[in-house]
């Protein structure tokens, strides 16, 4: 029977199992009764393998668990079932895995979390004593599910022998495979930990990947770059700039990864991102901002901006709101406005409400003085002050 997805959005909600929706945390939606029975039935067909047993042990351990830790209990469960000898536990896994994850998708198959337990397992037996089977059933296991959390052990303890791994993986066949390739070695990946491997030691696998035909492998390369622009920019643009010049991806999907790759030094308004993305932040531009005095919350910001050039110019607009805050404490978030075209005679005009919601979810709006900061092309040149009431 082949895995049912999970998508990658399902997954970015926090390790600590929160955000499952009418009442159910994701931990319970990811790991329950069910799920457990679903690995049991796996693994019912290996000698020995005690099904009854394993499932009543891990659904009676979940309760007290957050998400990741019931991964961790849920392998430490399976373990028990399974050959004490890496080599033979290695092949028990793998002859009790589904069938790959569908080869004609090309985007959002993440795969079933409850897959996860292999990597743990990997790690757990095989990273000191048998790195090269373990790294085998890492190629195996993240058909089924991504094993990014899992080999990042491997490129701190082994990293030599994990990036020739990965640079033969490259250019595997498998779409899933390729994509672990950049996702693993992310300097930032969203709840794993960091790893000591130099940035610059994954950018020769970026050069492989980022002609990938497959946008699940082509994302995964600009989130990895969209990472290193917080430390390095200027090694970000160089890479971007010579795969321009190499000429191996199409000109539409390069220009989707360079958008996606710079999206986070567009916010910060780095004038290297938006001459590569095309803009000029030295622009001559004359600007005219309006926004309502006063927002009450539970309504809404009234937001226009008319923006004149000296000549045919492209922009790209966000604002930052400056956020008012009791205990003093400086906050400011970015917004996208719009992007047009102005030139002589014929200015932008954007608008828009910005609800001030009384339940936003990732910060919240306090009564008081707020400045809103009109950037464009990267740079701040105009402001307008409002009361949040």
């Amino acid at each position: 029977m082949a895995a049912a997805s999970t998508r990658r959005s399902e997954m970015a909600r926090g390790p600590d199992g929160a955000g499952g929706g009418a009442g159910t945390s994701l931990a319970d939606q990811l790991f329950n009764a069910e799920t457990v029975e679903v690995l049991g039935s796996e693994h019912a067909h290996l000698p020995g393998f005690d099904r009854a047993a394993f499932e009543t042990e891990a659904v009676g351990g979940l309760a007290e668990r957050s998400l990741m830790q019931r991964i961790d209990w849920i392998a430490t469960c399976l373990e028990a079932q399974l050959p004490r000898d890496f080599p033979a536990l290695a092949d028990a896994l793998e002859d009790a895995m589904t069938p790959p994850l569908d080869p004609t998708r090309h985007d959002d198959d993440f795969g079933r979390f409850i897959h996860a337990v292999p990597g743990v397992l990997a790690v757990r037996h095989g990273l000191e004593t048998h790195p090269d089977r373990a790294l085998d059933l890492l190629h195996a296991a993240t058909q089924r599910f991504s094993m990014e959390y899992y080999i990042r052990p491997f490129l701190d303890r082994w990293p030599e022998k994990t990036l020739a791994r990965l640079e033969r993986w490259a250019v595997d066949p498998n779409y899933h495979v390729r994509r672990l390739v950049s996702e693993g070695t992310r300097p930032r990946l969203p709840w794993a930990q960091n790893i000591t491997l130099a940035p610059d030691r994954a950018l020769p696998l970026l050069d492989m990947l980022h002609a990938d035909p497959t946008r699940y492998v082509t994302r995964s390369v600009a989130n990895h770059l969209n990472d290193l622009t917080k430390s390095d920019l200027a090694a970000v643009v160089l890479r971007l700039e010579a795969w321009r010049a190499e000429g191996r991806q199409g000109a539409g999907e390069l220009d989707w990864i360079t958008r996606h790759a710079l999206r986070t030094a567009v916010k910060r308004g780095e004038p290297q991102a938006f001459k590569l993305l095309g803009y000029d932040p030295e622009a001559a531009l004359d600007i005219d901002l309006d926004v309502s005095p006063t927002a009450r919350i539970g309504e809404a910001l009234q937001i226009a901006a008319e923006i004149s050039a000296a000549s045919e110019t492209r922009l790209v607009v966000d604002y930052r709101i400056r956020f008012h805050r009791p205990s003093g404490r400086p906050g400011e978030k970015v917004f996208k406005l719009g992007t047009g075209r102005a030139g002589p005679g014929a200015p932008l005009t954007l608008s828009k409400r910005h609800p001030i919601k009384a339940t936003a979810t990732t910060f919240t709006w306090h009564p008081g003085p707020h400045v809103l900061i009109l950037q464009v092309n990267g740079r701040d040149l105009a402001e307008a002050f409002f009361d949040v009431i």
